[in-house]
């Protein structure tokens, strides 16, 4: 099956010679520019009855100012209210004398101190100069830490603790995040 080239319109004499031959680019003649008869007159006459409409209002003469009637018109005075006016109501409340005086009971909740305390991890590393390393970082910050090698592992792993409680782990957390000192976990000290 011959291949069909869909995009010329014209078939081409001798495919070897066409195939190699570069053919003169066409110059396209310019669009000739009809002017819309139509809508140029409908603009037109559009345009002179808006004129004539502004022209008409401007010409249109003032209204007369109504008549005013200029006689004096005679007011009576208001009479003055001879009523007296009566006493303010009493304050049937009292709790303006009974606030100060009164004492409020509040029942703390007890803290419960967990058994087992919190620690915190800021890392794990296969040599202990990287390890130490982060160390020295979490020093910086005024936080003491220390590097831990468990049995049967690989990894030194830099610990920070052991915290009574969580929320203590969590401030010393935010710490070394506002120093760019990241990941660090918070978790129970589980690794004895």
């Amino acid at each position: 099956m011959a291949n069909r080239d869909y995009v010329r319109k014209s078939p081409t004499p001798n495919k070897k010679n066409n195939r190699n031959q570069r053919r003169p680019a066409q110059k396209k003649k310019p669009a000739s520019r009809a002017i819309p008869w139509k809508a140029a007159i409908i603009a037109v006459l559009l345009l002179a009855g808006f004129i004539y409409l502004l022209s008409v209002l401007n010409n249109d003469p003032e209204p007369a100012a109504p008549a005013t009637n200029t006689l004096p018109v005679n007011v009576a005075p208001k009479p003055k209210n001879t009523e007296v006016i009566p006493p303010p109501p009493q304050e049937k409340w009292d709790y303006m004398e009974t606030l100060p005086k009164r004492e409020i009971e509040v029942k703390a909740k007890e803290v419960e101190v967990p058994k087992i305390p919190y620690i915190m991890q800021c890392g794990a590393y296969k040599t202990p100069s990287q390890a130490e390393q982060r160390k020295a970082n979490i020093a910086f910050q005024g936080l003491s830490s220390k590097v831990v090698k468990l049995e049967g592992s690989s990894w030194y792993r830099i610990i920070l603790g052991p915290y009574t409680f969580k929320r203590d782990a969590v401030k010393e957390q935010h710490v070394l995040q506002r120093a760019k000192i990241e990941p660090c976990i918070i978790m129970k000290d589980t690794l004895q």
